[in-house]
C-alpha cells in the first residue's frame, strides 16, 4: 500500500469522524513530505467542502497556502464558486491573488461576484498587477496611521487590528491622501512616552519600492536592509502595500529555479515538474536546443574556412575538442557567478569597471595554467614542437576571450532589459566554440608558418 493511499484513507475516516484535531496533523505531516496536493486532488468534491468545513475556510486556507499557486487552483476548483469564495476571503491576500490568478478566468470573475466587496475589490488591485512585480507579491493587509495620532492611541488601534493585518512588526504614517511620511517599529511605539505623536517619532528615511519594480529587487532589499516588511509605493508614494519576509523566501526561490533553468539552457517550468508532462519538457526545451544548433552551425564554417590549415598540419584537429571545451567552460564559471551576483548584490553595467579588471586578472591566470596545461599535453603526445606552442598560446587566448565574453555580455543585456539568466552556459559555450576556432587557427597560421 503507498503512502499516498494510507493517508488518503486516514483522512477519510478522520472526515467521518469529523476528527478536527486530527485532520490537522495529517495535513501538517502530507505538507512536510510534498504529498498534501497528490493526498488532497484524490479526494471527491463532497470531502474537500465537508473538509473546509470541519477545519474551518481559515485554517483550510493556510493548507492550501503551502500548496503552489497552481495546484491550490486546481483544489479550489473542485469546490462551489461559494465554498471557493470563503476560503479565499479567509487566506492572506497576496496569496488568495495567486491562486486565484491560476484559475480559469470565467470561474475566478464568478467567485470574485460570491465574495464580500471589500475583499474582492482588493484581489483584483492585485491581479492589476504583473505577477512577477512587487504589486503582484504585496499584500494590502497592513497598518497606516496619520502623524498627529498619539502613541497611546496608536498602540489601542494596533490592538484592535492586529488577527487581521499580515505583520505588525511596522506602522506606515500617512497623509490624508494615503502618501508614505515615515515608518515606526512597534519597539519605538512601546518605549515612547504616551504622549507624544507618531509623527514625532517616527522615521523619514524610508526603504521602499515601486509597485512595477521587479519582485526580486523588493526581495533584494528586504534582505540587505534587515527589514522585515518593505513598503510598496504608486509613482506619487501612495502606500499601496507590503511585501514581508516570509514572501522573500518564495521569491528568491522562484527566482533561483527560473535562473537555474536558463542557465541550463532551458526555459523555465510554469508548473511543478511533477505534474510535467513530456511534450510539456520538449515545448520548454526544443526551442533553445534548436537556437544552439543554429549557432553550432558556425563552427562547421569556421572549420571549413581553415581547412588549407588543417590539412597542412592534421595534428591540429586532435585538439579542438580540448579548446573549445575549455573555453566554454571558462565561460560557464563566470556566467554562473556572475548572474547569481546581479540577482543577488544588483550588480549592472555601472559596476563594469569595477568587474571587470578582476575577472579580467582571474582570466589571465586561469589561461596561463590552461595554456602551460595544454602544451604539457601536446608534448606528452608527440606532435611537433610548433603544434605544441599553439596550442598553449591558444587556450590562453580563448580562456581569456571567454572570460571577456562572459563579463560582459551578461551586463550589456541587463542594461536593454533582457533577463540575463538566458545567457546560458551552453549559449556561452556555442558562442565560444566558433569563436575559439577562429583564435586557435589564426594562432597556428602565424606560429606554424614562423617556423
Amino acid at each position: 500500500m503507498s503512502a499516498e493511499v494510507e493517508f488518503r484513507m486516514l483522512l477519510t475516516d478522520a472526515l467521518q469522524k469529523r476528527d478536527r484535531e486530527m485532520l490537522e496533523d495529517l495535513l501538517w505531516q502530507l505538507a512536510e513530505q510534498r504529498r498534501l496536493h497528490a493526498v488532497l486532488r484524490e479526494l471527491e468534491p463532497g470531502e474537500l467542502a465537508r473538509l473546509a468545513e470541519v477545519l474551518g475556510d481559515e485554517t483550510f486556507g493556510e493548507f492550501l497556502a503551502e500548496l503552489e499557486p497552481s495546484d491550490a487552483a486546481e483544489i479550489l476548483e473542485r469546490l462551489s464558486s461559494a465554498e471557493a469564495a470563503d476560503v479565499l476571503e479567509a487566506m492572506a491576500p497576496d496569496d488568495a491573488a495567486d491562486v486565484l490568478s491560476r484559475l480559469d478566468p470565467a470561474e475566478a470573475r464568478q467567485i470574485l461576484v460570491e465574495m464580500e466587496p471589500v475583499e474582492a475589490k482588493e484581489l483584483e488591485e492585485l491581479l492589476s498587477y504583473p505577477p512577477e512585480t512587487a504589486g503582484g507579491r504585496m499584500t494590502p493587509a497592513f497598518v497606516a496611521l496619520l502623524p498627529d495620532v498619539r502613541v497611546d492611541q496608536a498602540i489601542a488601534a494596533l490592538r484592535k487590528v492586529a488577527e487581521e493585518v499580515e505583520t505588525i512588526y511596522y506602522a506606515y504614517v500617512v497623509d490624508e491622501e494615503n502618501r508614505l511620511l515615515g515608518v515606526v517599529s512597534m519597539r519605538e511605539l512601546v518605549l515612547s512616552p504616551p504622549y507624544r505623536t507618531v509623527g514625532e517619532i517616527m522615521e523619514r528615511d524610508i526603504v521602499k519600492v515601486r509597485a512595477t519594480a521587479d519582485q526580486e529587487e523588493a526581495a533584494r532589499l528586504l534582505v540587505e536592509e534587515g527589514l522585515l516588511a518593505l513598503p510598496v509605493v504608486d509613482e506619487e508614494d501612495r502606500l499601496l502595500g507590503i511585501i514581508t519576509v516570509d514572501d522573500v523566501a518564495d521569491i528568491l526561490e522562484r527566482e533561483v529555479t527560473e535562473d537555474i533553468e536558463r542557465l541550463g539552457g532551458s526555459q523555465p517550468l510554469e508548473i511543478p515538474y511533477t505534474r510535467a508532462t513530456p511534450v510539456y519538457l520538449w515545448r520548454r526545451r526544443v526551442g533553445w536546443l534548436l537556437l544552439l544548433f543554429v549557432a553550432e552551425m558556425y563552427t562547421g564554417t569556421v572549420l571549413r574556412h581553415f581547412e588549407q590549415e588543417l590539412e597542412e598540419a592534421i595534428a591540429l584537429a586532435f585538439f579542438v575538442p580540448l579548446l573549445i571545451g575549455t573555453g566554454g567552460n571558462a565561460g560557464s564559471q563566470v556566467v554562473t557567478t556572475l548572474v547569481r551576483a546581479m540577482a543577488v548584490e544588483g550588480i549592472g553595467l555601472r559596476d563594469f569597471v569595477r568587474i571587470f579588471p578582476k575577472e579580467f586578472i582571474a582570466g589571465l591566470l586561469a589561461g596561463a595554467v590552461m595554456g602551460a596545461a595544454g602544451f604539457l599535453r601536446a608534448e606528452i603526445l608527440g606532435v611537433d614542437p610548433a603544434i605544441s606552442l599553439t596550442v598553449g598560446v591558444a587556450l590562453f587566448c580563448i580562456v581569456l576571450w571567454a572570460v571577456t565574453v562572459a563579463t560582459l555580455l551578461p551586463l550589456l543585456l541587463k542594461r536593454l532589459g533582457i533577463d540575463p539568466a538566458v545567457v546560458s552556459s551552453p549559449f556561452i559555450a556555442t558562442l565560444v566554440d566558433g569563436t575559439g576556432l577562429v583564435i586557435y587557427f589564426n594562432v597556428a597560421r602565424l606560429i606554424l608558418h614562423l617556423y
